[in-house]
Order: structure tokens, then sequence, then C-alpha cells
């Protein structure tokens, strides 16, 4: 849920979590897939492929899984999907911009569920190019805020290219330029820090701030986009603060 990870996820029961982790493991079993067939399956020479693997262990996806897609994905076993990447653009409550990554087997399906999705939870589409000017792509590792504090972090991301620290809540995000990520990602592992997850994401210039309705529209809106099976990453640009995210997990 990147670009309003200040929100602590709220409670669910039991069946509603496992839904939502077996639909979690599928779109990192894809994300997986996608890297092996741009890269080739070679998690050493193929840094996007290795982000995603971690990315998937840290989430605990079977190693079996993990390893059936790495061989779809290069081509080892003859199986897989060619799915292809689709942004769409478009606004959340209170003005707030949102950006919808797809990756899909079948673009007309994407684009009829997020369309669906958006109108039926107090958002709009926007046409392309209408967003995505307030994100620039860059390279995110996030790193527990128990492993180290902020100065520890970029003293050792600093020359790898670090730009600057992000208080996300329970973690801190590194920020990057996108070709900078496994340099950063990398300094970080030197430093004998751990962390959660290394990736290029779309991270706002401009943030705009919500209320607590709006916010509990907004996070409506981003929980049915999450829960399509096209849809890999939703980006905002909303800045909740401590009281409005207090209010959320509250709730």
């Amino acid at each position: 849920m990147a670009g309003h990870s200040k929100w602590a996820t709220t409670k669910h029961k039991k069946a509603a979590i496992d839904a939502k982790r077996g639909k979690l493991f599928a779109k990192l079993v894809k994300n997986i897939e996608v890297a092996a067939r741009n890269g080739g399956p070679d998690l050493e020479g193929n840094p996007t492929l290795y982000d995603a693997v971690q990315r998937a262990k840290k989430a605990s996806v079977p190693n079996d899984n993990i390893d059936r897609a790495v061989k779809r994905g290069g081509g080892l076993d003859g199986g897989g999907v060619d799915y292809e990447t689709i942004m769409y653009e478009g606004y959340g409550a209170g003005g707030v911009a949102v950006l919808i990554e797809c990756l899909t087997d079948n673009r007309n399906r994407a684009a009829s569920d997020v369309r669906v999705a958006v109108t039926r939870n107090n958002g709009s589409m926007g046409d392309p190019g209408s967003v995505a000017y307030n994100f620039n792509r860059k390279g995110v590792v996030a790193v527990t805020k128990a492993t180290a504090d902020e100065d520890t972090i970029l003293e050792a991301t600093l020359e790898a290219g670090a730009e600057e620290i992000k208080d996300a809540g329970e973690q801190w995000e590194i920020i990057s330029e996108a070709t900078d990520l496994v340099a950063v990602r990398t300094a970080v592992v030197d430093a004998g820090l751990d962390y959660e997850s290394a990736e290029a994401a779309f991270v706002p210039t401009v943030e705009v701030p919500v209320g607590v309705d709006d916010a509990r529209r907004l996070m409506g809106l981003i929980d049915a986009l999450e829960d399509l099976d096209d849809v890999q990453n939703v980006y905002t640009n909303v800045d909740l603060s401590d009281d409005v995210v207090a209010a959320l997990d509250a709730d």
C-alpha cells in the first residue's frame, strides 16, 4: 500500500486476512515471473528478480511457489503468461491523486475492473498524464525502526545514493534514484542492517492533507483496488496526520 504507509492496516477477521494473503501471494509470484522474463532467471545477475524473490520470502510465500515462478518466467519449463504493465490514473476523496499500476494478461478486464472500483468508491478516473506528474519513480528501501535510527541509516547509505529518509510509521523509507536502488540496498546489508523491502516505486512530489472522513473513503477505494487480481500497486499523494491515522486505527 505504497503512498500511504503511515496508515496501519486495521483489524480484519481471519477469513479476510487469509483471502488477502492469497491475493498477495499471487501478486508477488506474478512479480517474480515478470522479473525473470525481463531479466533472466539468474538472481545474481538480475537485481529486480532478486528483490522480488526477497519480498516474497519476507511475506512467507512458499519456496516451491517462488522456484516455480522463477522457472516459468525464465522460460525454463515452457509455461508462464505474458503480462503487460498498464498505469491508470484517477482521483480519490479529497482530491487525492491515485496512480494504479496493473500487471495483466487481459487489458480490457483490467480497465473495466479498475473503472468500476474507482467509480463505486468515491473516486473518478483521470486522463493519461493528469495524475502521473505528481509522482517520481524512485528507489525505496524500507527498514524497520527497531533496526536502527535515522542518522545511522543515512550515514550507511548516503554515499550509495540515499536522498532522504522518510518516516513511514513503523519503518524508515530510504529514498533514492531508482537507478541507485541496488547500491542503497547493498549498503544497508553491508552495514549489517535488515531491510523489509527494496523496490522501485512512485513517490509523490506534493502531498495532499485530508480529514478523517475523506481518509476513510480513500482507504475504501484503495482496499477495493488492491482486491483486484490485476492491480499490483496503488500509489497516492495523501498526507495523513497523526490524528487521522489514530482515528483510522480505531475503526
